[in-house]
């Protein structure tokens, strides 16, 4: 793989959090983390993963169609950004990562799991593996 896209990757991921947190900030309620980006090889299209802190899904789909709703905002702003650095900006696509809430729910399974083998196997059990 050519290393220009991942480059260009790095740059948009940067840039991207970085408007979400000033200038988009008010418009995106809860806060919105920009976890990754990916870039077609030709440089047209950039897949953007956002982590959406809330608890309830309901909340974290509402603001990735706000995302998607200032999508066109947010591209004019990232293209003065890097007018220096590319020529053209990659067409946005923002997807929604749900990599944390799975990692939490996952957390929650394994220490479930824990709680119930502690009460079979006892006190005693535990001491064992410390």
């Amino acid at each position: 793989m050519s290393i220009r896209p991942i480059r260009v990757a790095k740059v948009l991921q940067r840039e991207i959090a970085d408007l979400l947190q000033t200038d988009f900030q008010d418009q995106l309620q809860p806060m919105a983390t920009v976890t990754g980006v990916r870039v077609t090889k030709d440089l047209s299209i950039a897949y953007v993963y956002v982590s959406v802190m809330g608890e309830a899904l309901a909340q974290r789909q509402a603001a990735h169609k706000r995302l998607e709703q200032i999508n066109t905002q947010i591209r004019t702003a990232l293209a003065r950004r890097i007018r220096h650095q590319m020529r053209v900006v990659p067409e946005l696509r923002f997807f929604l990562d749900e990599t944390l809430n799975e990692a939490k729910k996952m957390d929650a399974l394994f220490d479930k799991i824990r709680a119930e083998r502690s009460e079979r196997e006892g006190p005693s059990a535990e001491t064992d593996e410390s």
